[in-house]
């Protein structure tokens, strides 16, 4: 569940409420993303008897040993080291989101369920935001109208 927001305001880390009342939210995960968290839990619980009363439980997913908040500044650079060093084309991270939500979108998910996903108070941020970025989502639409039209046995014309 999404319930909160880390932003870096100078050198604080500022932790508040997300954006919209939407940007609070549950999202669903596949099996194996569920898998590795789980690990990743069971990791943190271990750092976290290690630490003992010198861990800040602030209750984070993602987290320092000691269970002090990452700063987004350190997560954006590490995941440029990471994604460089794995030799994957260069995306800057909040790209990951826009990426999801594209393919989401390709692989024929509801526009509703990938808004509600982002967390966009609205529907038509979303469209206005992907369909110009997928215009071969915009042409399998038109196939598929196409094909419903053909299989009701309404002639077609052109």
């Amino acid at each position: 569940m999404i319930r909160q927001q880390h932003l870096e305001v100078g050198r604080d880390i500022v932790v508040g409420a997300p954006k919209t009342k939407v940007g609070a939210r549950t999202v669903a995960l596949d099996a194996g993303t569920v898998a590795v968290l789980k690990g990743h839990k069971a990791a943190q619980a271990a750092e976290r008897l290690a630490w003992g009363v010198g861990y800040s439980d602030g209750g984070l997913v993602f987290a320092r040993q000691d269970g002090a908040p990452l700063r987004p500044e350190y997560v954006t650079r590490h995941f440029l080291v990471l994604s460089s060093e794995a030799k994957l084309p260069r995306i800057v991270l909040h790209g990951l989101r826009h990426t999801w939500a594209t393919h989401d979108l390709a692989a024929g998910v509801d526009m509703l369920v990938v808004s509600r996903h982002l967390g966009h108070s609205s529907l038509a941020l979303t469209a206005d935001t992907y369909t110009r970025v997928l215009p071969e989502v915009s042409r399998q639409a038109a196939e598929l109208a196409a094909a419903m039209v053909r299989q009701a046995g309404v002639p077609q014309h052109g």
